[in-house]
């Protein structure tokens, strides 16, 4: 079949009942309707039988891949962010935040810099290289509380004032799209309106914010959290600390990992429930987007390998520093998705749109509409099995 125009029917599409016919004309979307609406003109016809048809994922959280920490980059090692977009797309994902966990202000300036030299090669000939676009870099760090430092190391944490900031971002903030703060380390209430008027992102993470703590930061403008549950209060009948906040707050968005190490399935089956707002419902959960929170043996087998000084122990896609301290996974964000539907937590649209609509929209970006490049995946479910597989549209000759 041509690029040029395609109409795929019988296609079901997240955050939309029934059966679909999506027009595709060169390389963009270029009409959504529902089936029987209009006839269906001669020319080429893709029958996805039922099948879901959505945008590929956007992972607003991976920390490296391939055997590359983000944090390690540098001029020489940058030109690996090629293959490593181009693995990622090969997963699924059409972009990215590389993400940049806790190191020296050296680190942090060196692997900013490297990810700047590469973004725009990368950014203007993704679609062509079957390369996931980088969006910006996700900060996570350095001003996070040490007793929920989790994995970052305490020694280059940093204190959250405007000052601090400055030294850290440098001459990198436009392309810092992201930025995980502890809110209750802001001592003048000022940092958070700060970051918000240089266009970043604010997700309040690793903290031991109050409930009434993370209002007051929602109300000076964060808009995110990170990794619902890790590295954060408990949720407490008396306390409901940041993430009670955050889910009885309009407009904030709540990154979760679904690898079923990070967070139970039973507590990640109640977090959906509490954002769907009735469990019979099929539409996609405001306020939630899944992250895979990879970290750089993403991609590799299970083993030991480096992670800044120390080591790092990856058994079955779950990766723990030598102590037993959880430090992330190595499963790419679409087994989310999987995970999610095969635990029963979530009705198949339902369980793409977090991975695929859900990031988009927590940053500002359009989901699945008329004008987006068709660059699709198609997914497909077996009841009988409770398998969930994707394969990404080829739409050349």
């Amino acid at each position: 079949m041509t690029k040029s125009t395609l109409a795929i029917i019988n296609a079901r599409l997240p955050r939309q009942a029934g059966l679909h016919q999506v027009w595709l004309q060169q390389d963009s979307i270029a009409q959504i309707l529902p089936m029987g609406e209009v006839a269906i003109a001669a020319g080429d016809v893709l029958d996805l039988e039922g099948d879901w048809l959505s945008l590929g994922g956007v992972d607003l959280q991976i920390n490296g891949a391939l055997g590359l920490a983000f944090p390690d980059l540098d001029a020489e090692n940058c030109e690996k962010l090629v293959p490593i977009s181009q693995f990622l797309w090969d997963q699924g994902v059409d972009a990215f935040l590389p993400t940049l966990v806790t190191t020296s202000l050296e680190n942090i300036h060196r692997s900013l810099a490297a990810i700047r030299d590469v973004q725009h090669h990368l950014s203007a000939q993704a679609a062509a290289q079957n390369a996931a676009q980088i969006l910006g870099v996700h900060l996570e760090g350095p001003f996070l509380n040490p007793t929920k430092r989790g994995a970052h190391p305490a020694e280059h944490l940093r204190s959250l004032t405007l000052e601090e900031i400055q030294q850290v971002l440098a001459d990198h903030a436009s392309q810092v799209q992201v930025l995980t703060l502890a809110p209750e380390l802001d001592k003048t209430g000022t940092v958070i309106s700060a970051l918000k008027s240089l266009g970043i992102t604010i997700s309040l993470g690793h903290s031991q914010a109050t409930a009434a703590q993370a209002q007051a930061a929602f109300e000076q403008g964060a808009t995110m959290v990170t990794h619902a549950f890790n590295a954060m209060p408990a949720l407490h009948h008396r306390e409901p600390g940041l993430l009670g906040a955050a889910l009885t707050h309009p407009g904030v968005f709540c990154g979760f990992i679904a690898d079923g190490q990070h967070v139970s399935p039973t507590m990640l089956d109640l977090l959906i429930r509490i954002c769907r707002g009735a469990p019979a419902s099929h539409s996609e959960p405001a306020g939630l987007f899944l992250v895979s929170d990879a970290l750089s043996p993403l991609g590799l087998p299970d083993g030991l390998y480096p992670w800044d000084q120390r080591q790092i122990e990856v058994m079955d896609g779950t990766a723990r520093l030598l102590d037993g301290t959880l430090a992330g996974t190595t499963r790419p964000l679409l087994v989310g998705v999987q995970n999610l539907v095969q635990w029963g937590i979530c009705g198949v649209g339902e369980a793409i749109a977090l991975a695929t609509e859900a990031p988009r929209r927590a940053i500002g970006l359009p989901g699945f509409a008329v004008g987006q490049p068709a660059q699709l995946l198609r997914w497909h479910w077996e009841s009988d099995t409770r398998n969930l597989t994707w394969e990404r549209l080829q739409l050349q000759n």
